[in-house]
């Protein structure tokens, strides 16, 4: 499997492969490519509707020549105090950041979303995370709105009255319930909608199907979210003995 930048060409063929409405990992395939490189290629550059490959290729030569224009890091210079690598945690939050674009995550509220993950507190100001992503305390402002409405931060106040945003383990919990919710109230319009168009009509019967698969949807994401919350509070290796054994056949 072929190491390294994506070249011109293979950016060449991503485009066409987006065009002819492949998946990211059909392309991959084709390219002998980890299915991550190609998305990540693709997210970081506009996304599969708006990908170029000029475009692409030029962003990554700029990208490049940008980061041979800064200083290299001093020899003497100890590492960092909690012993990680600065710019293999750079790659990851990068490549987080584009997963959670392409679950439809919009591009800001994925690199507030990613950054707080990465903590080790998993609490970070408004501040805080404008200086991190080099953004506008607007734009931070933004992206937690959205996340809260999601259910994915939560906030709190610190002993200095400023309002921090806060991930922990809960929050996927929380964001599963929020989902809940929000098909439960697509399908109480869709049964509404029914009710309206009239019973027996070609519509109706669309709405009526969707409301039923949606309702299913709703109450088994609900159900596996508070069977699962126990996960969340068990430490790694201990979930599936908790379970404890398969009842034989």
């Amino acid at each position: 499997m072929p190491g390294g930048r994506l070249t011109q060409q293979e950016r060449q063929q991503i485009a066409l492969g987006l065009a002819d409405g492949l998946a990211y990992a059909e392309i991959a395939r084709r390219l002998d490519r980890p299915t991550s490189t190609v998305t990540r290629e693709v997210m970081r550059n506009g996304g599969p509707t708006a990908y170029r490959a000029d475009l692409a290729h030029r962003a990554t030569e700029h990208r490049t020549q940008r980061r041979r224009q800064t200083p290299p890091r001093d020899p003497k210079t100890p590492p960092q105090a909690d012993g990680r690598d600065a710019e293999a945690v750079r790659e990851y939050e990068e490549t987080f950041t584009t997963v959670l674009m392409g679950s439809g995550m919009p591009k800001m509220m994925s690199r507030v979303m990613a950054c707080l993950c990465l903590t080790d507190s998993g609490s970070l100001t408004a501040s805080e995370l404008a200086q991190r992503l080099q953004v506008s305390p607007a734009s931070v402002s933004k992206a937690v709105a959205f996340l809260d409405s999601q259910g994915l931060v939560r906030r709190e106040a610190d002993e200095g009255r400023r309002e921090r945003y806060v991930v922990d383990d809960d929050v996927w919990y929380r964001s599963m319930m929020a989902s809940a919710r929000s098909i439960a109230a697509v399908v109480g319009i869709a049964r509404q909608g029914v009710g309206v168009l009239g019973p027996g009509s070609p519509a109706a019967a669309r709405l009526e199907n969707v409301a039923r698969f949606l309702d299913f949807v709703s109450e088994s994401t609900a159900r596996a979210a508070e069977q699962a919350r126990d996960i969340l509070h068990s430490k790694p290796g201990t979930a599936s003995d908790a379970s404890g054994p398969a009842n034989p056949l």
